[in-house]
């Protein structure tokens, strides 16, 4: 189980000034009700290594029922490990806090068995508190256990380490300090056997040597040994949660590091089809730059969105599809929705391409013709669209590769921070301009033709009606008279 260790202030150095509050008052809630509690896992991590959480993890001896019930807004989530989100803000702006129970360390030979995964045994898997596929992997932990017990159920040393702020004591049962000191990433156990437990932790691995690789960080022999080979434990993993592994990966402001760390460690093929793609096209440079932009941001503290990425990542398969409809006759805009319904099917299928995030990446794409469209009042109804900033750093990405002409991107970009006064003058300017090379491109010239096909013979209608005599003159055809609606005034004159 590990021999516990309390380090104190002067040897581990963590600031304390630098823990979130809402995290800083969950604790101090928890302890007050006569539990322990403590900060715990990536941020305890990250603090002791000088970097900024981006998460706060509570950990706790109370149970999820009793930690919902120290909280006004807290909520109970997950059937394989439960835990309690207590929400503060609203909005945007809202934080969560994740408090999870200490659980029991139990061997897998210990759990019931089960044939399925989660979907075809949820019977089986009713009232069950541990439980296993056949392949070893867990599919319920909710046994509740000493916090020893807990720190063995964690997965690297570095992550197993508890801050308690009241004492500002870091307790240790891993050697996790050690290995932080060593730039070690260390898995807690035999790492054949953790990796059976929860494949996710391969990608778990990887995310965490891209983070730590500009430290100078590196796994550990031992660690990294099974990697590749334990790779098809991965297929057995509900696409949702792989998906949502893969969005971590890439969302933690080390995703190009985290894509070298993939092929150092050959795992470039075979994790999970999206990832595969985005591996192969990352030096493809919209999605170069895609990711780049990605990480900065995060870094930088900054929202990013998915929905943005995985556009530039299936925008060249959209474009190919869309312009290939385009050249077989199909309306600009019925292709380009049949093309994201194409790429969605092929690439995505019904994770998340039906959802929120599929609709965020099809108004992306769905906005970019619009950007064409500099006349009328077009420019003034894109500005006010609800994506128009996703699309239009989306146009400008598409401008930095070259697929279009850098003065449509720089007049947006100038469209974009003027005032309405200055907008107007804008496409006023436009216009003019539009206008002045329209009149100087060369007319051509319309060519009239008979009323009587010179295919025909003389006497014969075009349209193969009854012959007219020689020197006969074809009468014009009657105008019939528009009749007015009923009830209708006649206008006044002008």
């Amino acid at each position: 189980m590990g021999v516990e260790r309390r380090i104190g202030p002067k040897e581990h150095g963590i600031d304390p000034t630098a823990l979130d509050e809402h995290a800083l008052f969950v604790v101090k809630t928890l302890q007050e009700r006569g539990y322990v509690a403590y900060v715990v896992g990536g941020a305890v991590r990250d603090l002791l290594l000088g970097l900024r959480p981006k998460d706060f993890d509570v950990a706790t001896n109370a149970t999820p029922e009793q930690v919902k019930s120290c909280f006004r807004r807290a909520f109970i989530i997950g059937r394989r490990f439960r835990i309690v989100h207590v929400v503060f803000g609203r909005g945007r702006e809202h934080e969560v806090i994740e408090v999870s129970t200490f659980r029991a360390y139990l061997e897998s030979a210990d759990a019931k068995k089960v044939s399925g995964n989660e979907k075809t045994s949820k019977h089986a898997l009713a009232q069950v508190s541990h439980a296993v596929d056949s392949s070893g992997r867990v599919l319920r932990d909710n046994v509740w256990g000493p916090q020893d017990e807990d720190a063995a159920r964690r997965d690297f040393t570095i992550n197993a380490m508890y801050y308690d702020p009241s004492t500002q004591e870091l307790v240790d049962y891993h050697k996790g300090i050690l290995d932080a000191k060593k730039k070690v990433l260390r898995m807690i156990g035999e790492p054949q056997v953790r990796y059976r437990e929860d494949p996710v932790r391969i990608l778990r691995a990887v995310r965490f040597a891209g983070k730590l690789a500009h430290l100078g960080f590196k796994l550990e022999s031992k660690t990294a040994a099974p990697l590749k080979r334990m790779l098809p434990l991965l297929q057995d993993v509900p696409q949702s949660r792989m998906f949502d592994e893969m969005l971590k990966l890439l969302q933690t402001g080390h995703a190009l590091a985290s894509i070298e760390q993939l092929r150092l460690y050959g795992l470039s093929e075979g994790v999970y089809p999206l990832l595969d793609l985005i591996v192969a096209k990352s030096a493809e440079p919209m999605i170069h730059a895609a990711l780049s932009d990605t990480d900065r941001r995060v870094n930088e503290h900054k929202s990013v969105a998915p929905s943005f990425l995985l556009a530039c990542v299936l925008w060249q398969d959209v474009r190919h599809s869309w312009e290939g409809r385009m050249a077989n006759g199909q309306p600009l805009y019925p292709a380009l929705q049949e093309a994201i319904d194409e790429v969605f099917d092929a690439r995505i299928g019904d994770i998340s391409g039906r959802g929120k995030l599929g609709a965020d990446m099809r108004e992306i794409w769905s906005l970019q013709p619009r950007f064409e469209k500099r006349l009328g009042q077009s420019p003034w109804g894109l500005v006010q669209q609800a994506r128009f900033r996703a699309a239009f750093d989306f146009m400008r990405l598409r401008v930095a590769t070259k697929e279009i002409d850098e003065e449509l991107g720089e007049w947006w970009v100038q469209f974009s921070e003027a005032s309405d006064e200055e907008r107007d003058e804008m496409l006023e300017r436009y216009r003019v301009e539009h206008q002045r090379q329209s009149s100087s491109r060369p007319k051509t010239t319309r060519v009239k033709t008979s009323v009587v096909s010179r295919e025909k013979p003389l006497g014969l209608e075009a349209d193969g009606a009854e012959p007219l005599e020689e020197g006969a003159v074809k009468s014009a055809p009657k105008r019939r008279r528009r009749r007015k609606p009923k009830g209708s005034e006649p206008s006044a004159p002008q």
